[in-house]
């Protein structure tokens, strides 16, 4: 059946109610839109929109002034500090002082059993009284004989011998003094005296206790400058230098002490592949103390490098690069360059290759960029 638009081929009032009628038209009215919708020709609008520029933080890179310097651990150790051992072997009897207590030169640290050593003594003192006698006898028998030989009633020979006798009696009493001497010496040693001033150190032995000449009984330290003790690496050698400044660090990395290298080793410790370099130190606040472990920073020199943020670094494969902005003003790109880096100075990394003064470095929101992304620098 045909008709045309917008006119049924029968009176609607005839066939349906007004409800009915009302729907009819609404419907054929939406259909007649989408008709004509579907007749209109599409419209030119071009491709996706590009996407907008990134919106990035830029620093421009200048040289800055860069100290280098290298941290080791170092032992301290006292320029006046005295090792004491003992000079005779024996049981230790008696302790009269304790770690950390002043003494001055003389004072008795311990007492080393002498009771061997006194009988060595009495000993050689009874050998020397008795050659003492025979002397006395050799010369009573010598003057004897002088006499006798003087008036003619004894031979030269006779003289001969009793002066031989007295002569020999004066050596024998002349060793065994010297002897006695020794001995007496000797027994001095099993007192152990201060050799000089300062403050006794760890006491490691104990009452009864054997000791021999190799037993460390203590340490006596003056108090004052110390010595720093520095192994470093024997590939640092070309740049170790007489003078060189030293800086001792607290745990928080602040400076409490500095001095300068007044002693390099001309050997190379053949285990630890390491130079022995020595500093002294002030130690006026007394912060300081013998074998005291400490943190220890040499200043290899002075000069001028570019750092760059540690944020603005990235590391894929362990190599190291960062994003430059290139182009002009309005169309920058970010453009991927691998660097070398040196040591962290502070939040920086000192570049020792890839980036040169004057270059625009993107340091914020790399983690967003590949390389040809365009930026826009941050206001």
């Amino acid at each position: 059946m045909s008709f045309e638009p917008g006119i049924l081929p029968f009176p609607i009032t005839e066939m349906w109610p007004a409800p009915r009628i009302a729907l009819v038209l609404a419907l054929t009215l939406s259909a007649s839109g989408v008709a004509c919708s579907s007749n209109k020709a599409p419209s030119n609008q071009s491709s996706a929109n590009p996407d907008p520029a990134t919106v990035v933080k830029i620093a421009i890179a200048h040289p800055t002034a860069i100290t280098e310097s290298t941290e080791y651990i170092a032992t301290l150790k006292s320029r006046h500090s005295a090792a004491i051992n003992p000079q005779v072997d024996g049981q230790v009897i008696q302790i009269y002082v304790h770690s950390g207590e002043e003494v001055t030169v003389g004072t008795p640290l311990m007492q080393i059993d002498p009771l061997k050593q006194e009988a060595v003594v009495h000993s050689q003192e009874s050998a020397r009284a008795a050659a003492l006698a025979n002397l006395h006898y050799a010369e009573q028998q010598q003057q004897r004989v002088s006499k006798l030989y003087a008036a003619g009633v004894v031979s030269k020979q006779a003289y001969d011998e009793a002066q031989t006798a007295l002569d020999s009696a004066k050596a024998q009493l002349e060793s065994l003094g010297a002897q006695v001497r020794e001995q007496q010496v000797q027994l001095h040693y099993y007192q152990v005296l201060a050799p000089t001033k300062g403050v006794v150190g760890d006491i490691p032995v104990r009452v009864g206790d054997r000791v021999t000449q190799s037993t460390l009984l203590t340490t006596v330290d003056q108090p004052g400058d110390l010595e720093a003790y520095i192994e470093v690496p024997a590939e640092r050698a070309p740049d170790l230098r007489l003078n060189k400044p030293v800086q001792l660090l607290d745990g928080g990395g602040k400076v409490i002490a500095g001095g300068r290298v007044d002693f390099i080793s001309a050997e190379v410790d053949d285990q630890t592949q390491s130079i022995l370099i020595k500093s002294r130190v002030s130690n006026d606040k007394g912060l300081l103390r013998t074998a005291q472990a400490v943190r220890a920073r040499i200043i290899w020199g002075t000069g001028e490098s570019q750092v760059i943020p540690v944020l603005a670094v990235s590391r894929i494969n362990g190599q190291f690069f960062a994003f430059l902005a290139e182009g002009k003003e309005g169309s920058l790109i970010a453009r991927q360059k691998q660097i070398q880096l040196g040591p962290m100075v502070g939040n920086d990394y000192v570049v020792l290759d890839g980036i040169k003064a004057g270059d625009r470095v993107i340091v914020s929101g790399i983690q967003n960029l590949v390389d040809g992304t365009a930026v826009v620098p941050q206001k």
